[in-house]
């Protein structure tokens, strides 16, 4: 298990016992700020490290490498690594990994549509506050 995944299931469990539940935990990484975006990106096709990183923008290569090991044990992407020098890595979705991809893409694109929406509430609730 790596250190962000340990750091997750610590964090699930102090939240009163509902550790016990995978589901949460897959879902967090589902959902996590790189793990979305790593998931949209593998939509469109296969990437290579670097490429992906580039793709995705302003992830380190250890949080890059973190959240592809997370969603490569959770049976959402698939790791092919070639056996050619220099090595070859491609990363593309499983099955499950298109389906929950699809899922995540289609909250980013009402998030999108509906932002407007989200900015006027937060102005209002801002000033009924202030």
């Amino acid at each position: 298990m790596g250190v962000s995944e340990s750091a997750t299931v610590d964090r699930v469990r102090s939240a009163g016992d509902v550790g016990m539940c995978p589901h949460r935990v897959a879902m967090e990484h589902v959902t996590s700020r790189w793990g979305t975006l790593v998931l949209i990106a593998l939509l469109d096709r296969s990437y290579r490290f670097s490429e992906l990183r580039r793709e995705i923008g302003q992830v380190s290569e250890k949080m890059l490498t973190q959240t592809l090991q997370t969603l490569e044990r959770d049976g959402l992407v698939h790791r092919d690594a070639k056996p050619v020098i220099p090595p070859r890595v491609d990363y593309s979705l499983t099955d499950l990994g298109r389906e929950a991809a699809e899922q995540v893409r289609a909250l980013a694109q009402w998030t999108e549509r509906r932002m407007a929406a989200i900015q006027k509430a937060r102005e209002e609730y801002d000033a009924a506050k202030g």
